[in-house]
């Protein structure tokens, strides 16, 4: 299937929360309307959706520091999962990193979500051999993962927000 890629848009919030949900790559931890506003506060040229028709069936935020391009909240509608419709999304990813000069694409995915390993390492991916660390710098709800709570959902979806 092909889709149309275009940015964000402002008026496409309320779909793209509603994809993730459906998805699973909702977290409690993070609030997703604080998400897109975040993304689209920084680099909102590289916060992308895809359409089919009228319906926004993909998204993506794709960044780029200057070192290492990465991606979030990619997700495709559960129905059309499969269709190549990720694949699609992570070429155009590619290429506009490509275009910024970025040599490397890195993104996490959580562990327990091994479809979306295999997602990822039939587009090319590989595992490196390094370790994530992470820090909260402003919570967005209660229950955010601590030490001790390693708690998170172990939906479909190839890409791992709430991390």
């Amino acid at each position: 299937m092909i889709i149309e890629i275009r940015q964000f848009e402002p008026s496409d919030e309320p779909g793209v929360v509603v994809l993730w949900q459906e998805s699973g790559l909702t977290v409690p931890w993070n609030d997703p309307h604080r998400d897109i506003q975040r993304k689209f506060s920084v680099q909102p040229d590289l916060f992308l959706v895809g359409v089919h028709g009228t319906r926004i069936v993909a998204s993506m935020m794709v960044g780029y520091d200057g070192h290492r391009g990465s991606i979030f909240y990619l997700a495709v509608v559960p129905d059309l999962q499969r269709k190549g419709i990720g694949r699609q999304m992570v070429e155009e990813a590619e290429k506009r990193l490509k275009a910024l000069g970025c040599p490397k694409l890195n993104l996490l995915v959580r562990s327990s979500n091994q479809s979306g390993i295999a997602f990822y390492e039939r587009l090319g991916f590989s595992v490196d051999d390094v370790v994530n660390l992470g820090k909260r710098l402003e919570k967005d709800k209660a229950g955010s993962p601590t030490p001790h709570n390693h708690s998170q959902p172990t939906g479909s979806h190839p890409s791992a927000p709430g991390m």
